[in-house]
């Protein structure tokens, strides 16, 4: 209940700053005793929330701002709630804002320093560095060097392990796209202990050893646990399980904790998050309160409407009903190409005519999509600015390899350049070769060198003598022909697919790789261009960081956009198997649905940024193959426009569509379905009229059940209602 003090506050900030809270958003306000849960849709305020209550604690509860402790995300993020609650309140002192890694560092340091323990940090650019140290094992245990993605991958799955407290008898049983990772991870951390006179850390080090420290050390945990009176938790569906744990011992005393958080926007999964901790928070926290901000204040009706209806795909959720009040302006569009090729060409021409191309989003799912539109912008002259930019593509290993082939066509002399690559080709040549081959000091081509004085069997001879060929005729062809040679001619696909079959790479994503390659040369004249064109895209992206804030058109995957709102959005490249990723879509069909649901979530937080404009871009055909529209495409397209019933006019035999009213007469029976979570994609049913089916997709209102002859989409509601369906306990998922 508000006394006149609190209505004075409200008062107050509304006239100095236009800040009007709704009634929940002053519930959370006044809430200071205890634990809460804040679950904030997209758009609903919620930083004005969190900051309209820190000032309120210090102004009206007279609490000391020193024993506030606020964690947000990132460091950058950090920031953002700092600057903003100095304009909101520029007269009071500022509180404690950080990130949790650096709390969990603060805990840690003093530890260490009391009890003598020398440590250093292995992040950054150091002599001593992580992806060094993981390199060099991997070197070890593979014979091979890492590649990019690899690294990545690894590091990952590191980081994976330690923020979900995963015991090392269990390594083995966390996926990871890099082989023998388990074993590369327990060297990795025998390592980090081998210095006799001083610890080695990683970040991640930092957050476990915090969490130990206040489990073990009574004296250092008492000493936190009354440093701060109120503790305040942002984006907390991206919280990881230590981390969780790490703010639990922290409130363990006065349990002061506000948390702010939507899980429905929990997109980091594969880095630990742990969204279910949310959902079971009243397990934790018996006494804790839950609000929902449900009014969102960025969107347009249609957006809104659309988006929280899509979103009710998922069931491992809190209910909520995200509303506005903001005024009508269009529906949402839905956008089918024949051909993947036509997009880029289709977004330029759309957002070309923009008056402003800052109010304009691009948003996807892979950084690889953003190559393509990164050549087609440049060529038409539209500035771009990229979030969280990956130069990745520019410096793949297949890249590279493209360019060294192009090279080597142009001077075959080059045994340095032949030796980057002579593993790519089919001619299975040994290190003995190029060992004699740098003996070879004569201005004679490789190929000749190779022939004449190595040891070679005659069909190598061949493969060589054809491959010479090739590289004479290189020379003149255009740069897509070139590549085209490059992956037949000279074998490097058959290279690439026995890669990914040794290495666990995947093959997909190499031979994307290329034909991305292809699509920038069809553009450019000579192979001499290609690789200009290549350094000129790189060069590109790197500095598109510099037109933040001007009139450019933002490009971003759908990770990087959260928090940030666009007047239009445009969501591409949907697609089966890019979102969801076909990796969603094998975890369905073995039952776990959870990466699934993930995917969902990503999605929404890809719809959620837009104001007024959203559009979602799918294509039929993708390099000569048939592309599936992303089912979540399909399910915005049965929300936007629902699917009609048939029903034929009994005088005149005429179909027509309409609504069913009318109730069909089926006999009762007593074991049908009659749940809606009962009905899980990829499960086998049986139709009371038209037998055993698969259901292939099911939303709020209509399910698709794919039956032997035929495909049915029908009314879940009337389903339900008139006891259509029996289950057939069939565990197959449709892809």
């Amino acid at each position: 209940m508000m006394n006149s003090r609190d209505s004075y506050f409200f008062d107050r900030k509304s006239a100095e700053l236009g800040v009007v809270l709704n009634k929940v958003q002053k519930q959370a306000v006044l809430h200071t005793k205890g634990p809460l849960l804040l679950l904030a849709s997209p758009g609903s305020g919620k930083t004005t929330t969190i900051i309209m209550r820190i000032g309120y604690l210090i102004e009206v509860q007279k609490a000391d701002p020193s024993r506030i402790k606020a964690v947000t995300f990132s460091k950058a993020s950090a920031n953002d709630m700092k600057e903003r609650f100095q304009q909101f309140f520029p007269n009071l002192p500022s509180i404690h804002f950080s990130t949790i890694h650096s709390l969990a560092f603060q805990v840690v340091r003093e530890y260490f320093n009391r009890q003598g323990i020398r440590y250093e940090l292995i992040e950054g650019q150091g002599e001593l560095n992580k992806k060094q140290i993981l390199r060099k094992i991997y070197q070890s245990v593979h014979e091979e060097t890492i590649t990019e993605d690899q690294l990545e991958a690894l590091t990952t799955y590191i980081s994976y392990i330690k923020n979900r407290l995963i015991p090392e008898e269990k390594w083995t049983a966390i996926t990871c796209d890099v082989s023998k990772a388990a074993d590369i991870l327990k060297q990795y951390e025998d390592f980090k202990k081998s210095r006799s006179d001083q610890l080695l850390l990683d970040y991640d080090d930092m957050l476990t050893l915090a969490n130990d420290v206040l489990k073990t050390d009574q004296t250092l945990r008492v000493k936190y646990q009354q440093k701060f009176d109120y503790v305040l938790t942002d984006e907390s569906q991206d919280t990881s399980l230590v981390q969780h744990a790490i703010i639990e011992q922290l409130v363990e005393e006065h349990k002061n904790l506000f948390v702010v958080a939507d899980d429905d926007q929990s997109i980091y999964m594969w880095r630990a998050a742990e969204p279910q901790y949310l959902l079971d928070f009243q397990r934790v926290y018996p006494e804790a309160k839950i609000l929902k901000l449900e009014q969102n204040y960025r969107s347009s009706q249609e957006i809104v409407d659309v988006s929280n209806r899509f979103i009710k795909r998922n069931k491992n959720r809190y209910e909520k009903q995200m509303f506005t009040k903001n005024p009508s302006r269009e529906q949402v569009e839905l956008t089918a190409l024949r051909d993947y090729h036509e997009q880029p060409g289709y977004l330029v021409d759309k957002i070309s005519l923009l008056e402003n191309y800052r109010d304009a989003a691009i948003l996807y799912r892979n950084h690889s999509s953003s190559i393509p539109l990164i050549d087609a912008f440049a060529r038409a002259g539209i500035p771009f600015y990229m979030k969280d930019p990956d130069n990745r593509f520019f410096t793949h290993w297949i890249v590279k390899d493209v360019l060294n082939f192009m090279r080597l066509a142009f001077d075959a002399r080059r045994t340095d350049i032949f030796e980057r690559v002579y593993g790519k080709f089919n001619w299975y040549l040994s290190k003995n070769h190029m060992e004699q081959l740098h003996r070879m000091q004569n201005g004679e081509s490789v190929f000749d060198n190779l022939i004449r004085y190595t040891r070679l069997k005659d069909f190598q001879k061949v493969k060589i003598k054809k491959g010479k060929e090739i590289f004479r005729e290189m020379k003149q062809m255009d740069p897509g022909q070139a590549i085209r040679s490059i992956r037949t001619e000279l074998g490097y696909e058959d290279v690439l697919k026995d890669m990914s079959k040794r290495l666990g790479f995947n093959k997909e994503n190499l031979f994307d790789i290329l034909n991305t390659l292809e699509d920038i040369a069809k553009s450019v004249d000579s192979v001499a261009g290609f690789g200009k064109r290549i350094k000129h895209l790189d060069a590109l992206m790197a500095s598109s960081k510099f037109n933040k804030g001007e009139d450019a058109v933002t490009f971003s995957t759908f990770h990087s956009a959260k928090g940030l709102e666009f007047p239009r959005v445009y969501m591409i490249d949907l697609i089966d198997g890019v979102i969801p990723a076909q990796s969603d879509l094998e975890s369905a069909k073995d039952g776990v649905y959870e990466p699934l649901e993930e995917a969902v979530r990503l999605f929404y937080v890809g719809m959620t940024r837009a104001e007024q404009h959203l559009e979602l871009v799918t294509y039929q055909r993708k390099y000569g193959k048939k592309a599936r529209p992303s089912r979540f495409y399909h399910d915005v397209e049965r929300i936007v426009h629902p699917p009609k019933v048939i029903k034929e006019d009994e005088k005149t035999g005429k179909r027509e569509s309409r609504t069913s009213t009318k109730k069909t007469r089926i006999p009762y029976d007593p074991n049908a379905i009659k749940e809606r979570d009962a009905l899980q994609e990829g499960m086998m049913v049986k139709h009371r009229v038209f037998g055993r089916g698969e259901i292939v997709s099911c939303s709020d209102e209509i399910i698709e059940i794919r039956f032997p002859k035929f495909t049915k989409k029908l009314s879940v509601d009337k389903c339900l209602e008139m006891g259509l369906l029996g289950a057939c306990h069939h565990p197959n998922f449709v892809e």
